[in-house]
C-alpha cells in the first residue's frame, strides 16, 4: 500500500479535472499553487509512482515533452505534430486489433496505445493561411 500524500493527491485531482493531456510543468506549476515548495522532482516523481500503479497514463509524443492523462479507459489520441497538442478521439475502442496482435505472437499482451498524429485543425488552418 502506498502512503497517502496530500501533494499527490492535488496532482490526481488536477489531471481528472483536465482533459487536454497536461505537461509535468503544467501540472507543477498548478501545483505549486497550493503547495509552495513542491519541487519539480516531487511532481516527476508522484507522476511516475501514479503511472506504475495505473491511476494514470503516460503519453510520449515524440513532439515535445511527455504529457499526462487521467483517463485510463482504452482510448485514442490524436497528436498535432506541430502544436504538440494532445486530444482524445470520439472512437470506439477496438478490442479486435489486441486479439489479432494476441493471435500473431506467443508474448503476452497486456495494454494497447494507439495515437494518430497530423496537424490539429487551428494548425492546418494557420499553415493555408
Amino acid at each position: 500500500m502506498i502512503k497517502y500524500s496530500r501533494q499527490r493527491e492535488c496532482i490526481i485531482n488536477f489531471l481528472a479535472s483536465r482533459t487536454d493531456h497536461p505537461t509535468a510543468e503544467t501540472i507543477y506549476l498548478n501545483t505549486k499553487k497550493d503547495f509552495p515548495n513542491i519541487s519539480l522532482g516531487t511532481v516527476y516523481r508522484n507522476l511516475s509512482l501514479l503511472e506504475e500503479i495505473g491511476e494514470i497514463i503516460k503519453i510520449s509524443t515524440g513532439y515535445g515533452p511527455d504529457r499526462y492523462d487521467y483517463n485510463t479507459k482504452p482510448h485514442y489520441h490524436f497528436i498535432c505534430r506541430q502544436c504538440g497538442r494532445v486530444m482524445d478521439l470520439d472512437l470506439d475502442f477496438n478490442d479486435n486489433l489486441v486479439h489479432r496482435a494476441q493471435d500473431a505472437t506467443e508474448h503476452t499482451i497486456e495494454s494497447c496505445s494507439v495515437s494518430f498524429t497530423g496537424l490539429c485543425a487551428d494548425c492546418a488552418s494557420n499553415t493555408t493561411n
